[in-house]
């Protein structure tokens, strides 16, 4: 299978890439005229989006099979950056993937997606931003995952020690996650049909009991 992944050069989006290599899946990554690639993926084929020297989205995306979006807007000052990437751009992921059949979506979200009182929302609302975005995939038609991590960090010293929790919508409202994992569960996610038209929160410590995707997924309250 040929997945590809927008905002793989992003801290999130790079690992994404990493972990579907070593899954064995042929991997492309869609990326941004001056984004930087680590040395670790910069043998996967790559497109880079642009106005004028770049090529288009339907483009890029044309023969692959699914699509990990990692895209998220970043802190700014900027307050425009939340609604124009966490949700228009999604928007316009979505319509790409149904105009070349690409039917498999996996993206990245946040846990708390649509919370209006909330922190994060001082920077351009964007847990609101972020649920529209969701929301544009769910109806799209397409087989979709929207995963929702708690806060992300880049601990990767004791991953085998940190357990993923994972439940269903508004079940989470705190907690962490190393960037890793959530890099590790869109492969999972990938390869677990019961995945498909679900919304899963995920945060990680030493506590949680080891599990795996499907079987939390069984136990959803949905």
């Amino acid at each position: 299978m040929k997945v590809a992944i927008t905002g793989a050069s992003g801290k999130t989006g790079y690992r994404v890439a990493e972990e579907a290599i070593s899954a064995g899946y042929q991997v492309r990554l869609i990326i941004r005229t001056q984004s930087k690639l680590p040395d670790s993926i910069k043998g996967c084929e790559t497109y880079v989006l642009g106005n004028s020297n770049g090529v288009s989205l339907d483009y890029a995306l044309k023969g692959c099979e699914s699509l990990i979006i990692a895209t998220g807007a970043r802190p700014s000052i900027d307050l425009t950056g939340p609604a124009k990437v966490d949700y228009l751009n999604i928007q316009k992921q979505v319509e790409s993937c149904k105009r070349q059949n690409l039917k498999r979506v996996v993206l990245v979200s946040s846990l708390c997606a649509g919370k209006l009182i909330h922190p994060l929302n001082l920077f351009g609302l964007i847990l609101l931003w972020k649920r529209l975005g969701e929301i544009a995939l769910q109806k799209s038609g397409l087989d979709w995952t929207v995963l929702r991590p708690g806060g992300l960090n880049e601990n990767e010293d004791k991953l085998k020690n940190e357990n993923i929790l994972f439940s269903g919508e508004k079940t989470q409202e705190e907690g962490s996650i190393p960037r890793r994992l959530v890099a590790k569960s869109c492969i999972e996610a990938l390869k677990t049909k019961d995945s498909i038209k679900k919304i899963i929160e995920i945060t990680s410590n030493e506590e949680n009991p080891k599990t795996n995707m499907s079987k939390a997924i069984k136990t959803f309250n949905i």
